[in-house]
């Protein structure tokens, strides 16, 4: 599409005359968000943990500490589920824990060029969701391609035609499971493709499926994002399904990077969305488990009341 030049500036200066007459363009785009006060009252902070964050060894040690310290959510990898799914559910039978997302756990991937590469990343996918629907899972998160599984479809529109066709199929899926396929950005460090939190819930919305969603990461919005709060609020409360949380320089137990751990902006825009979901922890601990795990959850229970 050719721009004319004087168009574009008479477009350009038009915009700046409602600006400064009254900020009547910004003051509209801004009444389609949420304010903080609208919401606030009603959100609140729901903590999960993988698999290997609380102390433990085994799953019912795990769950009592995570019960003790008030988290509600359990995100556990997603190879094998499928046989892990009785012992999942008798483990947190009677517990004020859920299952929030699975991580991932598929094998294979999806922008694959080689045909049984892609199809393997299908299958296992669908056993997953199967699994995740079994167990009221908020959905599957799945990344398109990291950086070292090659060969590999090219960065190009075909290439993202081809990924919103093949995550409608398992959003289909997903849908008749009762769940949901979380897609992830990641720093470009482990993935070429989705990197931004924007870009991931640009795809589902031209996908258009109910079992479609998306998630941000603390730890990759860091590297990749200008704003915590911009990327939250670019997925919105439409596509936002799931939230990971690490310290913000070693991906550790957020504290364990002092004052680079702040996440008060990004909690802010979850607030103003009215996010229901899980912030879960994907993360290490360089010190004792049971003393640094306790002392994060409070930081992050106070960074929230002071969003």
């Amino acid at each position: 599409m050719t721009i004319d030049r004087r168009d574009f500036l008479k477009t350009t200066l038009s915009g700046a005359a409602l600006v400064a007459a009254g900020g009547v363009g910004l003051s509209s785009c801004a009444q389609g968000l949420p304010s903080t006060e609208e919401k606030v009252k009603d959100v609140e902070l729901k903590l999960s943990f993988q698999e290997g964050i609380a102390p433990g060894n085994n799953l019912n040690e795990k769950f009592d500490f995570m019960e003790a310290h008030g988290i509600v959510g359990f995100e556990p990898g997603g190879g094998g589920l499928g046989g892990r799914v009785k012992e999942i559910k008798e483990a947190l039978n009677g517990r004020n824990i859920k299952v929030s997302a699975i991580c991932a756990g598929f094998r294979g991937f999806i922008l694959s060029t080689e045909d049984a590469v892609r199809q393997e990343c299908m299958d296992t996918m669908r056993e997953i969701i199967v699994a995740a629907g079994e167990l009221g899972s908020t959905g599957v998160i799945i990344v398109p391609a990291f950086n070292h599984q090659q060969p590999v479809m090219p960065h190009t529109q075909a290439t993202r035609d081809f990924l919103c066709e093949k995550f409608y199929e398992l959003g289909n899926i997903a849908k008749e499971n009762g769940t949901t396929i979380i897609l992830e950005p990641l720093t470009r460090g482990e993935a070429f493709y989705l990197r931004q939190v924007g870009d991931a819930a640009s795809i589902c919305r031209d996908i258009n499926n109910e079992g479609v969603k998306c998630m941000g990461d603390f730890w990759h919005m860091t590297w990749e994002e200008a704003s915590d709060m911009g990327a939250l609020l670019s997925a919105g409360e439409k596509y936002l399904q799931h939230v990971h949380i690490a310290s913000r320089k070693r991906r550790c137990m957020p504290i364990e990077d002092g004052e680079a751990d702040n996440y008060i902006e990004g909690f802010k825009a979850l607030k103003m969305l009215g996010y229901d979901k899980y912030v879960s922890y994907e993360c290490g601990c360089k010190g004792d488990r049971n003393a640094i795990v306790p002392q994060s959850i409070q930081l992050l229970r106070d960074q929230w009341k002071q969003a």
